[in-house]
């Protein structure tokens, strides 16, 4: 056991399924400190099993408000911040007791694993996904913003994108759990523009799902890992039509006549179109072993044929 004292960080919601397989991970800490947004199943009494540092903070739907408080709660002077639905792997916990015994960082960048429809996504922009999940006490504080990334103080160090050093992320087990969490943080995100100022706008109706799918699918190789990558993209896509789709109901559904005829429209529409056959060539330029066959297609490519 180190000398530096761990405190792992819980903040649940309605996490009954994975608390416990979660907990049991997390042996090797000094201290265990759950943060419950008022869960409507057996949330809390499987906490108190493992536990009696188990606190109530009020519903937001999302995390990132509740960090901070829960954090407070913890008197360690190293701080693991977990989720109900995230393992920690022994050969993870040995490298973090190493880190905090050695005194060699303030905070640390883990990668994390994420499990989405049973399968572990290596591709689609979802590995390594590093997040600051490891520091000492007051060097790290979190925004209330949805998905924001925490504000840092001091040195940071990346463990190395192995599986072994990664968080497990048992993310999106079904298609409905998937659709239920997206209505509840489009709901958020769309709520967080129109704060900032967003006014809906017809152009991000079509960049952003499209640059959302092209980027993970495309971009970030999610063709790779295959039908999961597929459905990921697609999914991540519509999230991201719903997002704006919000900010145009807040506004009263204004209508937008004659949207097909549109010069500005249609000019768009093209654009993605010419996008989406530059990465289908990309592909294609990739996947060939013949030389001949690649020079074809970069010239196919370079002038849109």
């Amino acid at each position: 056991m180190t000398n530096s004292k761990i405190s792992a960080v819980i903040t649940t919601w309605n996490e009954a399924a994975n608390l416990d397989e979660c907990l049991a991970t997390l042996d090797f800490v000094n201290e265990i400190v759950i943060v419950d947004m008022e869960s409507t199943d057996n949330t809390v009494k499987i906490a108190k099993t493992y536990t009696d540092k188990v606190y109530r903070t009020p519903y937001t739907g999302y995390v990132e408000p509740a960090r901070n408080f829960s954090i407070g709660k913890a008197s360690g002077s190293w701080i693991l911040v977990v989720d109900g639905d995230e393992r920690i792997p022994v050969t993870l916990a040995k490298k973090l007791v190493e880190i905090a015994e050695n005194n060699s960082a303030d905070f640390v960048r883990i990668p994390r694993k994420n499990l989405v429809f049973s399968q572990w996504l290596k591709y689609s922009r979802w590995w390594p996904d590093y997040n600051i999940r490891f520091f000492k006490k007051g060097y790290v504080t979190w925004q209330d913003a949805i998905h924001s990334i925490p504000v840092t103080e001091g040195v940071g160090i990346n463990l190395d994108p192995e599986p072994e050093f990664a968080i497990i992320h048992h993310h999106y087990r079904t298609i409905d759990e998937y659709i239920i969490r997206m209505l509840r943080y489009t709901s958020q995100q769309s709520k967080e523009l129109i704060e900032a100022g967003y006014q809906f706008s017809l152009a991000d109706l079509i960049n952003k799902p499209a640059g959302e799918f092209l980027s993970r699918f495309f971009a970030g190789e999610g063709y790779k890992d295959g039908l999961h990558g597929l459905a990921l993209a697609i999914l991540q896509s519509f999230s991201m039509f719903v997002v704006y789709f919000k900010v145009w109901q807040e506004e009263g559904f204004v209508p937008q006549k004659d949207v097909l005829s549109n010069p500005s429209f249609k000019k768009l529409i093209k654009e993605k179109f010419t996008e989406l056959k530059y990465w289908l060539y990309t592909i294609k330029i990739h996947l060939t072993g013949k030389k001949s066959e690649k020079f074809l297609l970069k010239i196919k490519r370079k002038f849109n044929l």
